[in-house]
Protein backbone atom coordinates (compact mmCIF):
# COMPACT_ATOMS: atom_id res chain seq x y z
CA UNK A 1 0.00 0.00 0.00
CA UNK A 2 2.57 2.71 0.80
CA UNK A 3 4.68 1.86 -1.96
CA UNK A 4 1.68 2.44 -3.89
CA UNK A 5 0.42 6.07 -2.68
CA UNK A 6 4.70 6.69 -3.47
CA UNK A 7 4.23 5.90 -7.00
CA UNK A 8 0.55 7.68 -6.88
CA UNK A 9 2.50 11.05 -5.37
CA UNK A 10 5.49 10.92 -7.52
CA UNK A 11 3.63 10.74 -10.72
CA UNK A 12 1.24 13.04 -9.51
CA UNK A 13 3.64 15.64 -8.59
CA UNK A 14 5.92 15.23 -12.12
CA UNK A 15 2.72 15.02 -14.62
CA UNK A 16 1.19 18.32 -12.84
CA UNK A 17 4.20 20.36 -13.36
CA UNK A 18 4.82 20.81 -9.28
CA UNK A 19 8.08 19.04 -8.96
CA UNK A 20 11.48 20.99 -8.55
CA UNK A 21 14.82 19.86 -9.50
CA UNK A 22 16.18 17.19 -8.63
CA UNK A 23 14.26 15.21 -11.53
CA UNK A 24 12.92 12.99 -11.69
CA UNK A 25 10.75 13.33 -7.66
CA UNK A 26 10.74 9.24 -8.12
CA UNK A 27 12.82 7.46 -5.42
CA UNK A 28 13.26 10.48 -3.26
CA UNK A 29 11.59 12.96 -0.81
CA UNK A 30 10.38 15.26 -3.60
CA UNK A 31 10.93 18.79 -3.79
CA UNK A 32 8.20 20.88 -4.83
CA UNK A 33 6.99 24.44 -6.19
CA UNK A 34 6.02 26.55 -3.24
CA UNK A 35 8.65 24.88 -0.40
CA UNK A 36 10.05 28.30 0.17
CA UNK A 37 6.19 29.46 1.18
CA UNK A 38 6.08 26.09 3.48
CA UNK A 39 8.91 26.78 5.02
CA UNK A 40 8.47 30.71 5.16
CA UNK A 41 4.82 29.23 6.77
CA UNK A 42 7.05 26.89 9.23
CA UNK A 43 8.81 29.91 10.93
CA UNK A 44 5.50 31.68 12.08
CA UNK A 45 4.41 28.81 14.24
CA UNK A 46 5.38 28.81 17.92
CA UNK A 47 7.30 25.90 17.77
CA UNK A 48 10.05 27.39 15.71
CA UNK A 49 10.11 30.45 17.63
CA UNK A 50 10.61 28.80 20.74
CA UNK A 51 13.49 26.21 19.23
CA UNK A 52 17.29 26.96 19.69
CA UNK A 53 18.33 23.13 17.92
CA UNK A 54 16.70 21.85 14.79
CA UNK A 55 17.30 18.28 14.16
CA UNK A 56 16.65 18.35 9.52
CA UNK A 57 16.67 15.79 7.17
CA UNK A 58 18.99 16.70 4.12
CA UNK A 59 16.43 16.26 0.96
CA UNK A 60 16.19 19.76 -0.97
CA UNK A 61 12.26 20.90 -0.46
CA UNK A 62 13.91 21.49 3.19
CA UNK A 63 16.82 23.46 1.70
CA UNK A 64 15.01 26.32 2.40
CA UNK A 65 14.20 25.55 6.16
CA UNK A 66 17.52 24.45 6.83
CA UNK A 67 18.55 28.20 5.44
CA UNK A 68 15.98 29.81 7.73
CA UNK A 69 16.49 28.19 10.52
CA UNK A 70 20.53 29.14 10.17
CA UNK A 71 19.66 32.85 9.23
CA UNK A 72 17.03 32.91 12.79
CA UNK A 73 20.31 31.69 14.94
CA UNK A 74 19.30 28.13 15.30
CA UNK A 75 21.87 25.00 15.53
CA UNK A 76 20.93 22.66 12.84
CA UNK A 77 21.74 18.66 13.45
CA UNK A 78 21.72 16.50 10.41
CA UNK A 79 22.47 12.79 10.05
CA UNK A 80 25.39 11.43 8.56
CA UNK A 81 24.27 9.91 5.31
CA UNK A 82 22.72 6.04 6.95
CA UNK A 83 24.33 6.78 10.32
CA UNK A 84 26.95 5.22 8.79
CA UNK A 85 29.87 6.88 10.86
CA UNK A 86 30.32 7.09 14.82
CA UNK A 87 29.99 10.56 15.21
CA UNK A 88 26.55 10.13 13.23
CA UNK A 89 25.52 13.75 12.94
CA UNK A 90 26.62 16.74 11.68
CA UNK A 91 26.39 20.26 13.58
CA UNK A 92 25.71 23.57 11.84
CA UNK A 93 26.27 26.06 14.14
CA UNK A 94 24.96 29.89 13.18
CA UNK A 95 27.86 31.32 15.27
CA UNK A 96 30.74 29.49 13.16
CA UNK A 97 29.94 29.12 9.64
CA UNK A 98 30.14 32.13 6.94
CA UNK A 99 28.26 30.57 4.08
CA UNK A 100 24.92 29.34 5.34
CA UNK A 101 23.66 28.89 1.64
CA UNK A 102 26.78 26.57 0.92
CA UNK A 103 26.19 24.45 4.47
CA UNK A 104 23.11 23.82 4.06
CA UNK A 105 23.44 21.81 0.90
CA UNK A 106 23.58 17.96 1.02
CA UNK A 107 27.73 18.17 -0.06
CA UNK A 108 28.01 21.69 1.72
CA UNK A 109 26.92 20.51 5.17
CA UNK A 110 29.42 17.55 5.14
CA UNK A 111 32.03 19.81 3.93
CA UNK A 112 31.09 22.54 6.50
CA UNK A 113 29.23 20.90 9.37
CA UNK A 114 31.00 19.69 12.32
CA UNK A 115 30.41 16.46 12.77
CA UNK A 116 29.75 15.09 16.45
CA UNK A 117 28.26 12.02 18.16
CA UNK A 118 25.28 11.49 19.94
CA UNK A 119 26.83 12.86 23.02
CA UNK A 120 27.71 16.17 21.60
CA UNK A 121 23.88 16.88 20.30
CA UNK A 122 22.46 19.41 22.21
CA UNK A 123 18.37 18.82 23.73
CA UNK A 124 16.39 18.81 20.42
CA UNK A 125 13.54 21.50 20.19
CA UNK A 126 12.17 20.69 16.91
CA UNK A 127 12.33 17.71 14.24
CA UNK A 128 11.83 18.58 10.42
CA UNK A 129 11.30 16.05 8.34
CA UNK A 130 10.66 15.07 4.54
CA UNK A 131 7.94 13.12 3.39
CA UNK A 132 6.81 11.70 -0.20
CA UNK A 133 3.21 11.64 1.37
CA UNK A 134 1.24 12.44 4.93
CA UNK A 135 -2.40 11.57 6.51
CA UNK A 136 -4.07 14.11 8.10
CA UNK A 137 -4.00 12.18 11.07
CA UNK A 138 -0.32 12.91 10.82
CA UNK A 139 0.84 9.45 9.38
CA UNK A 140 4.41 9.55 7.47
CA UNK A 141 5.47 7.92 4.13
CA UNK A 142 9.13 8.66 3.33
CA UNK A 143 11.18 7.15 0.92
CA UNK A 144 10.87 3.34 2.38
CA UNK A 145 14.46 3.35 3.50
CA UNK A 146 13.41 3.70 7.47
CA UNK A 147 16.07 5.68 8.40
CA UNK A 148 14.16 8.89 9.54
CA UNK A 149 12.48 7.01 11.84
CA UNK A 150 15.86 5.21 13.22
CA UNK A 151 17.41 8.32 13.67
CA UNK A 152 14.45 9.49 15.78
CA UNK A 153 14.88 6.38 17.92
CA UNK A 154 18.53 7.31 18.38
CA UNK A 155 17.65 10.78 19.29
CA UNK A 156 15.58 8.77 21.82
CA UNK A 157 17.76 6.33 23.10
CA UNK A 158 20.02 8.66 24.27
CA UNK A 159 17.93 11.65 25.51
CA UNK A 160 18.00 14.54 23.54
CA UNK A 161 13.99 14.24 22.37
CA UNK A 162 11.28 12.93 24.37
CA UNK A 163 7.13 12.53 23.62
CA UNK A 164 6.74 16.65 23.69
CA UNK A 165 9.77 17.19 21.10
CA UNK A 166 7.27 18.46 17.97
CA UNK A 167 8.10 16.41 14.65
CA UNK A 168 7.44 18.66 11.70
CA UNK A 169 7.13 17.93 7.90
CA UNK A 170 6.72 20.32 5.11
CA UNK A 171 4.77 19.57 1.83
CA UNK A 172 3.00 19.92 -0.90
CA UNK A 173 -1.15 20.07 -0.44
CA UNK A 174 -1.07 17.60 -3.51
CA UNK A 175 1.31 15.05 -1.00
CA UNK A 176 -1.61 15.10 1.74
CA UNK A 177 -3.51 11.67 1.21
CA UNK A 178 -6.42 10.44 2.93
CA UNK A 179 -5.68 6.54 2.36
CA UNK A 180 -5.29 4.37 5.25
CA UNK A 181 -1.47 3.65 6.21
CA UNK A 182 -0.22 1.15 7.85
CA UNK A 183 2.30 2.08 10.72
CA UNK A 184 4.15 0.45 13.38
CA UNK A 185 5.02 1.62 16.94
CA UNK A 186 8.41 2.47 15.20
CA UNK A 187 7.03 4.72 12.79
CA UNK A 188 7.49 8.78 14.08
CA UNK A 189 3.76 10.53 13.85
CA UNK A 190 3.98 14.10 12.49
CA UNK A 191 2.53 16.75 15.21
CA UNK A 192 2.54 19.63 12.63
CA UNK A 193 2.06 19.36 8.52
CA UNK A 194 2.79 22.83 6.90
CA UNK A 195 2.06 23.53 3.03
CA UNK A 196 2.86 26.55 1.16
CA UNK A 197 -1.07 28.03 2.00
CA UNK A 198 -1.75 25.71 5.39
CA UNK A 199 -0.87 24.24 8.70
CA UNK A 200 -2.60 21.34 9.96
CA UNK A 201 -2.17 20.06 13.66
CA UNK A 202 -2.96 16.46 12.97
CA UNK A 203 -3.99 14.93 16.85
CA UNK A 204 -2.09 12.14 15.93
CA UNK A 205 -0.73 9.04 18.27
CA UNK A 206 2.36 8.17 19.93
CA UNK A 207 6.10 8.34 19.54
CA UNK A 208 8.44 5.33 19.62
CA UNK A 209 9.91 5.31 22.71
CA UNK A 210 12.86 3.90 21.37
CA UNK A 211 14.54 1.74 18.82
CA UNK A 212 12.72 -1.56 18.07
CA UNK A 213 15.64 -3.76 18.10
CA UNK A 214 13.60 -6.85 16.42
CA UNK A 215 13.15 -5.03 13.71
CA UNK A 216 16.87 -4.59 12.63
CA UNK A 217 19.04 -6.81 10.89
CA UNK A 218 22.40 -7.95 12.01
CA UNK A 219 23.41 -6.62 9.07
CA UNK A 220 21.97 -3.45 9.55
CA UNK A 221 23.69 -3.43 13.51
CA UNK A 222 27.15 -4.20 11.64
CA UNK A 223 26.61 -1.27 9.45
CA UNK A 224 25.26 1.20 11.86
CA UNK A 225 28.77 1.73 14.25
CA UNK A 226 25.74 3.88 16.82
CA UNK A 227 23.28 0.80 16.86
CA UNK A 228 25.86 -1.74 17.69
CA UNK A 229 27.12 0.58 20.77
CA UNK A 230 23.68 0.93 22.24
CA UNK A 231 23.01 -2.62 21.64
CA UNK A 232 25.98 -3.65 23.80
CA UNK A 233 25.45 -1.24 26.38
Amino acid sequence: MKEQIRERIWDDLEESGIARFPFPPHGRIPNFAGADDAADRLADQPEWAAATAIKANPDAPQLPVRRRALRNGKTVYMAVPRLRDERCFLKLDPDTLENYDAATTVSGSSEHGEQVGPEAVEEIDLIVSGSVAVTADGDRIGKGEGYSDLEYAVLREFGLVDESTTVATTVHDRQLVDDEVDTGEHDVSMDLIVTPDDVHRPDGGGQPDGIDWELLSEERLEEIPVLKRLRER
